[in-house]
């Protein structure tokens, strides 16, 4: 999925106010923590996707769903909450999580209009996690919860300049997530650093008896696995002996545009092998070009959207538009002039509607086996098994495809900027940037169900040896602060 923001980067914060940096007295890194609230006084935002059981709206970017009313928290909302967080408010995505639109753009949505990147003017923010993104980059909060079906979080994290981490389908629940597909999406944290996202991770992730994936969590059926302290993995001698495959195939040859990519990643790769890490090259995905030819998983989330969304209208307890399924929300996105039709068109929409199976038929079950065999043995599992890896490594715009579809982990950290000679390509509605000089990108670790920890691990001591998030600047900060928005001299 991709997503962006909103038309200032100070309106990710649904508020009523305007909120820029927060600054804290005492940094998750250093400060004594509460050990029943360990994100005591901590202000986070979330993707406007995720429900809260109060006056802020959930509404994925839509007006249908303004003014809906939902039966409690969503369950991350829930244990944020009792970690000790202040949620600050909610932050713009690209519509409906980017599943909507053939022809729209990243960070735009009907209700909180357009999001950028705060790296070079007009910059296109990625999505579908927009507003996550850039808001986690400009510190309006400690951090942010994204969502990702497919790249919704590692991208615009890399796009952004931050940490992000897409954990494992069932580590957190979905309950009360306005939902793309069951199979394929993951709530996850977004910070400027490792160990910040570690700390939110530790707080949301858990069993939810309202997600029934959560219950294949290994330490939640099997009393004698702990669960997993994301927090004490961030240390530096994490890369020692671990083996980091590098699966070339996925990550092709470079072009002139993604030489510097290209030129960081294998400068990476030597900082890893110092940091003790074994470097196994050519760990190739034997099944790749099949994954590229393949749209099983096209077929995997059109099939789960329709009865999925419509599992969620069903549980709203007011519902002013009366939206009940996708027919409803098509119908009104096509007749409410705010919503952009058809210059925004709902082709995504349509195609999950046209389908004449659901996602309990022979046909759509046959597509996601597909899905498992392309990601597993022909895929990323297999290349962890066949050279015996504990994760692999590669740029982040390569990394979150074949993990999505088999519903596996990824963290992305800051790896570099493009340069200042780097000519400026727009999208194809020609309203943002996409490739721009200063525009930041990542790299990523990817590894099988559950393995969090290590990947945490690895993230937290290679961004420790490189610190490239430091030195990559945004052209434009905000600059209003909350003692200026609550009338106070001190926070």
């Amino acid at each position: 999925m991709h997503g962006r923001l909103q038309t200032s980067w100070i309106k990710n914060v649904q508020m009523g106010h305007s909120v820029g940096k927060v600054y804290f007295l005492q940094p998750p890194q250093t400060r004594q923590l509460n050990s029943t609230r360990p994100l005591h006084g901590l202000p986070i935002l979330i993707k406007n996707n995720i429900a809260t059981a109060d006056e802020m709206n959930n509404t994925a970017g839509s007006w249908s769903l303004v003014g809906a009313k939902v039966p409690r928290d969503a369950t991350v909302v829930s244990r944020l909450r009792a970690a000790g967080a202040i949620l600050l408010g909610k932050s713009n995505l690209s519509q409906w999580a980017n599943y909507r639109s053939n022809n729209s753009s990243n960070g735009w949505s009907a209700h909180g209009g357009q999001t950028y990147g705060a790296y070079y003017p007009g910059q296109d923010p990625s999505g579908s996690s927009s507003g996550s993104g850039v808001a986690a980059s400009l510190g309006l909060a400690l951090g942010t919860l994204g969502t990702e079906t497919d790249g919704s979080i590692i991208s615009p994290s890399q796009l952004n300049n931050i940490v992000g981490i897409k954990p494992t389908v069932g580590l957190t629940s979905r309950s009360l997530v306005i939902p793309i597909s069951e199979r394929q999406d993951s709530v996850g944290p977004m910070a400027r650093t490792v160990k910040d996202a570690a700390y939110i991770l530790q707080a949301i992730a858990g069993p939810d008896a309202a997600d029934n994936y959560t219950s294949a969590i290994p330490w939640a059926s099997n009393s004698s696995i702990t669960k997993p302290d994301y927090v004490a993995a961030c240390t530096l001698h994490a890369l020692i002996g671990a083996r980091i495959g590098v699966p070339r195939n996925v990550i092709g040859r470079p072009t002139a545009s993604t030489a510097p990519i290209f030129d960081a990643f294998d400068a990476a790769l030597t900082v890893l092998k110092s940091a003790g890490a074994v470097v196994v090259d050519n760990t190739n995905y034997t099944a790749y070009d099949s994954y590229m030819n393949s749209t099983a998983e096209d077929t995997v989330l059109s099939g789960d959207f329709s009865p999925n969304l419509a599992a969620y209208l069903a549980q709203l307890t007011y519902n002013p538009n009366a939206v009940l399924n996708l027919a409803d929300v098509t119908n009104f996105t096509r007749n409410f002039p705010a919503e952009q039709f058809p210059s925004r068109d709902t082709a995504i929409f349509d195609r999950s509607l046209a389908l004449n199976f659901s996602n309990t038929d022979t046909t759509f079950y046959s597509a996601y086996q597909q899905n498992l065999y392309l990601g597993g043995p022909g895929g990323l599992l297999g290349a962890l098994k066949a050279y015996s890896l504990d994760a692999v490594v590669l740029p982040s715009q390569f990394a979150s495809g074949v993990s999505a579809i088999i519903g596996a982990p990824v963290i992305t950290v800051p790896l570099g900027a493009l340069p200042a000679n780097t000519s400026v390509v727009t999208n194809a509605r020609g309203d943002l940037n996409t490739t721009a000089p200063n525009m930041p990108f990542g790299i990523s670790f990817a590894g099988a169900r559950w393995s969090e920890e290590a990947l945490v691990g690895f993230a937290y001591a290679f961004e420790q040896r490189t610190r490239v998030r430091e030195r990559v600047k945004p052209y434009v900060s905000p600059t209003t602060e909350l003692c200026h928005v609550l009338g106070k001299t001190s926070v």
